[in-house]
């Protein structure tokens, strides 16, 4: 294989539409000469044409020399025959996502190029080793997944398939850098890294819906306002899409043999089937106008309760009794009228009750586990009194933050959604899909997670999170919330989840 660092180095995308066009132009802005190719009449020039004209407005607004432009719009070369790829030193695929459509990609590509040229497909779903598998130079195919938009997303995960050379892994590595990427290698299965990661995030969310524990609005508000998260699961669903992130889930949970961990809801299918995809089509989980939540519902408990003076603690608790004091609320003991408080770890209101002996009916509980400088989250059993819930309520509100009041659940919301994310993240890292600082990194630049998987083991703490899964395991009876090996082995030794085997 020749050098990737060479000037002449080569590369050909193939297929003109957004992605190919994306891929085609952070490889010229990165110095590479490429040939763009696409089966449709005039498609790879209508694809160059566009190409110029981004390149264009990154000089008009000053992100972009116009030397450099035009050094970037002399490297494309259009091209009409899938023959004229014969010279180059890598090609990459960006057609239709369909097995049959890329395999026949494959074939014509390799019918025309050298023996050292480098085959890739930048598929998202479609396992490498199925289009590998009817070419006669394995060792040279490999998957390059970019994430749209590709010039302004800078991951790129490098797919290495069962027969993939280290070179070619090495060389789309070195290819990946030239564009200005940051690549990653990660192993041949379902989702690859990204859509794998990803799961959790969206289907413990509905989970936590389809349970009527919260709605979409308050988990969302939740985990953008105490988790840091951009978005939450249900606006990040309808901005994608539902009608393709429910047949992702279904790929990728069927892919991985049906591990409940990453099982959807019927929530879900309920949506897809109605029609209600999400931004595209007006309404999702939310309605829009155009790409403006309109009428959004509210998180916020609302409530004209005076605010608790005093409350009791249903067992010591220096961190509840810290918060307390923040939000002026007095400490006592219980004198069989006030609010009881308190703080749990992966159980939810009605096992801390039993557990405590306290009275539930004036039990509120308050997750403490993340950020409650803007957002707190209380819960009660059931049949508990809501004088309780509201004068703590009220107390949270006088402070300055906003409350959130959800229905009894196991970790509130966000322990458990947290938990889950991080448990997946240490599940990427036991079945060797990537190193855990490429998980990490990979979830962090793919979908702007604050904290990578196994940091977020880390924020919780190792204990902590442990915990948090198996009460869940415990109390709900699920699979779903099994802590992984990973993460049992470093927690029970004190290593950082980081640690390798």
């Amino acid at each position: 294989m020749k050098a990737v660092s060479a000037t002449d180095y080569t590369v050909a995308v193939v297929g003109a539409g957004a992605m190919g066009q994306g891929i085609a132009q952070v490889s010229v802005q990165g110095g590479m000469r490429t040939l763009i190719f696409d089966a449709k009449p005039g498609g790879a020039a209508a694809g160059a044409d566009q190409i110029y004209k981004r390149i264009d407005r990154l000089v008009e607004k000053g992100r972009m020399s116009e030397e450099d432009a035009e050094a970037a719009k002399h490297n494309l070369t259009v091209v009409d025959n899938i023959a004229d790829l014969a010279a180059c030193d890598a090609v990459i695929e960006a057609v239709f996502e369909k097995l049959e459509v890329k395999a026949e990609v494959f074939e014509a590509v390799e019918a025309v190029v050298s023996p050292h040229c480098i085959i890739a497909s930048n598929t998202s779903s479609i396992p490498i080793a199925s289009l590998a598998r009817a070419c006669k130079k394995r060792d040279r195919v490999a998957g390059m997944h970019f994430f749209n938009p590709v010039p302004l997303m800078k991951l790129v995960e490098v797919i290495r398939a069962s027969e993939t050379s280290d070179e070619t892994v090495a060389a789309l590595t070195e290819i990946g850098k030239r564009m200005t990427r940051v690549p990653v290698t990660v192993a041949d299965m379902p989702g690859f890294l990204v859509n794998m990661g990803g799961r959790a995030f969206s289907s413990e969310g509905l989970r936590i819906a389809h349970e009527s524990i919260a709605t979409p609005a308050q988990i969302d508000a939740v985990m953008r306002d105490c988790r840091h998260f951009r978005m939450g699961p249900f606006e990040l669903m309808d901005l994608t899409g539902i009608d393709v992130n429910f047949p992702a889930s279904l790929i990728i949970y069927n892919g991985y043999m049906q591990d409940p961990r990453i099982k959807t809801s019927p929530l879900h299918e309920a949506i897809f089937n109605s029609g209600r995809w999400g931004r595209k089509t007006g309404g999702g989980w939310f309605d829009y106008d155009g790409a403006k939540m309109v009428d959004p519902p509210s998180a916020d408990h609302v409530t004209d309760a005076a605010p608790a003076g005093k409350v009791a603690l249903a067992e010591p608790d220096d961190g509840l009794a810290d918060f307390l004091k923040q939000i002026g609320v007095d400490v006592a003991g219980d004198d069989g009228a006030c609010p009881i408080l308190a703080a749990p770890v992966g159980d939810d209101a009605t096992s801390t009750a039993v557990r405590t002996g306290v009275d539930f009916k004036r039990l509120v509980c308050v997750d403490l586990s993340c950020d409650t400088s803007k957002r707190v989250t209380l819960m009660m059993p059931p049949a508990a009194d809501p004088k309780a819930r509201d004068a703590v309520t009220a107390a949270v509100v006088a402070s300055g933050r906003k409350a959130t009041v959800i229905n009894d659940s196991p970790g509130f919301i966000a322990q458990r959604m947290a938990a889950m994310i991080a448990n997946l993240g240490c599940y990427m890292a036991e079945v060797s899909l990537a190193t855990p600082s490429d998980i990490d990194l990979a979830m962090k630049l793919g979908l702007n997670y604050p904290h990578g998987p196994l940091e977020l083991v880390e924020d919780l703490g190792r204990e902590n999170c442990l915990q948090i899964l198996e009460r869940l395991q415990a109390i709900t009876g699920e699979d779903r919330y099994r802590p992984t090996m990973w993460l049992r082995r470093r927690a029970a030794l004190g290593l950082d989840v980081h640690t390798p085997n």
